[in-house]
Formats: structure tokens, sequence, C-alpha cells
């Protein structure tokens, strides 16, 4: 089975300017908990729930001035839609990673791939299996 299979299409992605404020109403509205970041037609970084969290949140920064540039996750992993999702689930449990953006031949983001859209859609034992080695502790 191929990531294009089961990911999610349709994803959109926010400008590096973009205020954490307007993020977390983009989380909160699409009941999503990563937002891509893209810059010149690229993929440049991720703001997840966490992100604004801990690197924002905690140290009593401003949401509605502070942007996805100061908080992303850069060096963004990622697979492509041609990949096998054993290839995908594997670079996920050992990245720890919940959410990898997926990315076609033109090297174009075209997807999200989720710990929720392996359960159902492949084997029990390997949804099982990432869900449990992406939930470990990040030593």
């Amino acid at each position: 089975m191929k990531v294009k299979e089961i990911m999610h299409s349709n994803v959109t992605w926010v400008a590096p300017d973009t205020t954490l404020s307007k993020i977390a109403k983009k989380m909160r509205d699409e009941d999503i908990g990563a937002v891509p970041v893209g810059e010149n037609d690229r993929l440049i970084g991720m703001v997840t729930d966490r992100d604004i969290t801990c690197r924002a949140a905690a140290n009593g920064g401003d949401m509605k001035k502070l942007t996805a540039r100061k908080v992303m996750t850069k060096n963004v992993v990622w697979c492509r839609d041609t990949d096998d999702v054993k290839v995908a689930a594997r670079l996920m449990e050992s990245k720890k990673i919940r959410r990898l953006p997926v990315i076609d031949e033109n090297k174009r983001m075209v997807g999200m791939l989720s710990l929720g859209d392996f359960s159902g859609q492949t084997p029990k034992s390997l949804s099982g299996e990432i869900a449990s080695a992406v939930a470990a502790h990040h030593g």
C-alpha cells in the first residue's frame, strides 16, 4: 500500500510571518495538531501544538506578535507519496514523529500522514507498532 492511499490531501501551509494566534485558530478550526510552513513554494518548517506551547506560551510569548518562523521546527522530515506505508511508518518510528508531510515527484507537498491514518487502513500490527514507538518518551 502506498502513502498516497492513506494520507490526508488538501493540506495547506502558512507563511513564516503568520502569527501564532492565527495558526492556533487554524489548528482549532481544522482539528489538526501541526501546520506546515512554506516559503517560495518550498516547505521550510512545521509548527506543532507542542511548538506553540513549549517555545512560545511557556516562555510568556505574545501569540499575536510571535510568528511561525520564531517557533517552527526546521529540517522537516518528509516522505514521498509513492513510498510504501511501511517505509513511512519506520521513518515516523525512528524519528519519533506523529505527523509526516508528504511530497510528490516534483518535491511539492501533497499531503500529510498522521498516526490516525494508519489505523483502519493498515494491518493492526503496523498501526499498533508505530503508535507505541512514537508515543514512547523522547529521551
